[in-house]
C-alpha cells in the first residue's frame, strides 16, 4: 500500500476542502394548491399527489370507493 512521506498540516487539508459546501434544496411553489415542495419533486396535498399542478394519484376517491 502507498504511504505517504509527510503529514499533510491540517491547514493544507482544510484548505483543499473549502470548496465542498453544502447546498440549501431549491423549493418551488405550486401553482394549483401554493404548496411549497422540491423543485422536480411530486408532493402530496390533502390526499392528492400532484406533479407540476396537475393530480397524478388521488387517495381520496380510493378511500370513498
Amino acid at each position: 500500500m502507498a504511504h505517504p512521506k509527510r503529514k499533510i498540516s491540517k491547514t493544507r487539508r482544510d484548505k483543499r476542502r473549502t470548496h465542498y459546501k453544502a447546498v440549501a434544496p431549491t423549493i418551488a411553489k405550486d401553482p394549483t394548491t401554493g404548496e411549497m415542495h422540491l423543485y422536480h419533486r411530486a408532493h402530496w396535498h390533502e390526499g392528492k399527489l400532484y406533479y407540476r399542478g396537475q393530480i397524478l394519484i388521488d387517495k381520496t376517491e380510493e378511500a370513498a370507493a
